[in-house]
């Protein structure tokens, strides 16, 4: 049986860095690298929408465990790791040390979790690397899962935002049938599957602005800080399951 597109780039990828780099390094570029910045980001972001200690998180695409480092001190309801990769969830277990907290492997497209458990669902960085099929059957998994007042939140590409464009460019240059997918997505087009849906768009960030309350300063790899309020470079959409 032919893999899906998705499962054969991430698993050649994480192959390829494994066997060029230590574990640390390799498990950091497997998610775009920045592992501390961005799974701290995403941490701040997460708490400005709403996410209490108590809440039950699903984390799809959890990769190597960057946004559930984070959460390891603070969240002590449930999460839920799901990943493509077995070797990037492993070392997300391993990394958080939290013998209560779920991680597996990603079924498809499918959430395979109580109908109304969650509190949040996200996925950051996952909805870029497929096809709008893909997404839209993912966001009809997530509604069924999330409860009545949960929220969705996931990162996104778009055109309209003049940082974006070199990842579209150089996915033009790259001409190899087994790279990784970069979809962007039209805002309309979110907007035509919350309708079908029947959720709400709580909210819509531009990936280039600051909009993400820091709690913290924030450092990158390449030395850059950000002090105030800052942003993930991806765009960020918050859907919400009516009450």
């Amino acid at each position: 049986m032919k893999l899906p597109h998705f499962l054969t780039s991430y698993l050649k990828k994480s192959k390829e860095l494994l066997d060029t780099h230590g574990e640390q390094r390799a498990m950091s570029l497997a998610v775009g690298g920045d592992f501390e910045a961005v799974g701290a980001l995403e941490f701040c972001l997460l708490k400005q929408l709403g996410l209490q200690p108590g809440h039950r998180l699903i984390d799809v695409g959890c990769g190597s465990g960057r946004l559930a480092k984070q959460l390891t001190d603070y969240l002590t309801g449930a999460y839920i790791g799901i990943d493509v990769v077995p070797e990037l969830f492993a070392y997300a277990r391993t990394l958080c040390g939290r013998s209560d907290w779920r991680f597996y492997a990603a079924p498809g497209t499918s959430i395979p979790e109580p109908d109304g458990s969650a509190d949040f669902i996200v996925f950051f960085s996952v909805f870029t690397h497929l096809q709008h099929e893909e997404t839209y059957r993912y966001l009809c998994a997530a509604k069924q899962a999330l409860r009545p007042g949960g929220k969705i939140v996931f990162s996104f590409l778009e055109f309209r935002i003049p940082s974006h464009w070199f990842i579209f460019e150089n996915s033009v240059i790259d001409e190899r049938p087994d790279k990784v997918l970069n979809q962007f997505i039209d805002r309309d087009m979110i907007g035509e599957f919350a309708r079908h849906l029947e959720l709400d768009i709580l909210d819509i960030q531009d990936g280039n602005l600051p909009h993400i309350p820091l709690d913290r300063v924030i450092r990158w790899d390449d030395g850059r800080k950000m002090n105030g309020h800052g942003n993930l470079g991806q765009s960020v959409c918050v859907l919400g399951r009516p009450a």
